[in-house]
């Protein structure tokens, strides 16, 4: 039996009270048999915060095609993003890879071709496959063209680097060409995804991913109409964003909702469109954003905090016909690398060795009852809006269903019982009362370093081992 199949097996000594360990094996993994390769839908926002959803319980945010979507999905609940960041997490996204094996721990890397992508893997099992939106995987010209050997694998390709112009979007196709999305863009790349599922509903299976940049920063860039949807003075607040930001929160995430109405509405087109093509039993459909964003939470705004806000994001996956249309909450934790393996077993296809996340498609089709599973959320090296003179600091730490546990460079930083606190208030860490817990989340947090070779070094010595370029703060520079 390997190490990995072992530790599996027999969890980590104290912290199996808490939960298994479910580790990846180091061969190709059988994948689960399906009755027909199901096509793939996989639909992602920018840094939509997985509290910024009816279905989850919020009152003021307008979402009523992803509500009726979790109704007929798997909801996992704790979903988080590893590095709570735009390239770092679409990194680990394609190639099912933890940010220090695949190298994009910052924005603005190239991604390199050291593993069998999502796409790639999808292609050898006879998909079609294609990409719209935002890539951000190519470098720092974010607005540049990008080859066809730098996709990864995707062969239908109308996408850009990065912009959060939204209503003065560009994009590429084949040709060193740039062409304009109509109007805001989400919409009009919504409106090429329904295109492309009407004309890839025959015939071979198809492998898509759309890709949205809302409800990224700047949040008052909405049309108007959906503007009007929102009126500030009416929305609550999470109770950790501090008194004198109050009203600033209100008006932010007035602009943050209106986004938001759009994005379920193009949901609700996608879903209605796979519907009238018959297709959608047939179909993987997912849900899921690449990160949060603090929106004034505990002062802070935007993204790779350690806090919740941050790293928690909305994920649903429906498959009616291995999964059925009856709606499942699933608690247990599951991490950026998760989702490649996870969907190619549900796919009926082989998950490449190069892939280190864990395969939870048994626990999505409700044959595997979910248990409570470690994910680790890291921040390699800060930058940007983190950098270290605004509070940005390298940690490790690990996100349960029910307690999350950081380090820093210096020690235990954080520690919360996210179920008695679930704002996140008051830190636990090195409290007496608290040392057997903390302990056991220790020796969880200590197996996913040595599970990931992460030796937890400082940000620039990540930085000068893979030989990148930044500036002062650690941050890579970009040019359009």
């Amino acid at each position: 039996m390997k190490r990995r199949e072992f530790l599996q097996a027999a969890g980590i000594g104290a912290a199996t009270a808490l939960l298994s360990s479910g580790c990846s094996g180091t061969q190709l993994r059988p994948a689960k048999e399906a009755k027909r390769k199901p096509n793939l839908v996989f639909v992602f926002a920018d840094q939509w915060r997985a509290q910024a959803v009816g279905y989850a319980g919020n009152k003021d945010v307008k979402t009523p095609n992803l509500d009726k979507l979790a109704a007929q999905s798997a909801n996992f609940a704790n979903a988080v993003s590893c590095c709570p960041v735009c390239s770092p997490y679409r990194a680990s996204l394609i190639t099912g890879r933890y940010p220090l094996t695949h190298g994009v721990f910052l924005n603005d890397l190239l991604l390199n071709d050291q593993a069998v992508s999502l796409a790639q893997a999808y292609k050898r099992a006879g998909y079609d496959t294609a990409y719209i939106g935002k890539w951000h995987l190519d470098g720092n010209k974010r607005a540049a063209f990008i080859p066809r050997e730098r996709r990864q694998g995707f062969d239908f390709w109308k996408a850009l680097g990065c912009t959060h112009d939204y209503n003065n979007s560009f994009y590429y196709a084949d040709e060193d060409v740039k062409l304009k999305w109509e109007g805001y863009d989400s919409i009009a790349q919504t409106q090429e995804a329904r295109r492309y599922i009407r004309e890839h509903s025959k015939g071979k299976p198809f492998a898509l991913v759309l890709s949205w940049g809302p409800p990224h920063a700047p949040y008052h860039t909405a049309p108007q109409k959906y503007k009007d949807m929102f009126d500030p003075e009416k929305l609550s607040v999470r109770p950790n964003v501090p008194q004198e930001q109050v009203q600033q929160a209100r008006e932010t995430l007035a602009g943050y909702y209106a986004h938001i109405a759009i994005l379920d509405e193009c949901i609700g087109e996608l879903l209605t469109t796979l519907k009238e093509l018959g297709i959608e039993n047939d179909t993987i459909f997912v849900f899921t954003s690449d990160h949060g964003d603090m929106l004034h939470s505990r002062g802070q705004m935007k993204k790779q905090r350690p806090w919740d806000e941050s790293i928690r994001i909305p994920f649903l996956l429906r498959y009616p016909a291995a999964m059925g249309n009856k709606g499942t909450t699933i608690d247990m934790p599951i991490n950026t690398p998760d989702i490649m393996p996870t969907l190619l077993a549900l796919s009926g296809i082989e998950i490449p060795d190069t892939v280190e996340g864990t395969d939870f498609s048994d626990v999505a089709r409700g044959k595997r009852e979910p248990q409570d599973n470690a994910a680790l959320i890291c921040c390699p090296s800060p930058f940007g809006q983190w950098k270290r003179t605004d509070g940005g600091r390298e940690y490790r730490g690990v996100r349960t269903k029910r307690y999350t546990y950081v380090r820093d460079l210096n020690g235990p930083w954080l520690l919360y019982d996210n179920e008695n606190d679930p704002y996140q208030l008051d830190n636990l860490c090195n409290k007496p009362q608290h040392a057997k817990l903390q302990k056991k989340l220790e020796a969880l947090l200590s197996q996913k370093l040595k599970e990931t070779n992460d030796e937890f070094l400082s940000g620039w010595d990540y930085i000068k081992k893979w030989g990148y370029k930044v500036d002062a703060s650690g941050t890579v520079g970009y040019t359009n």
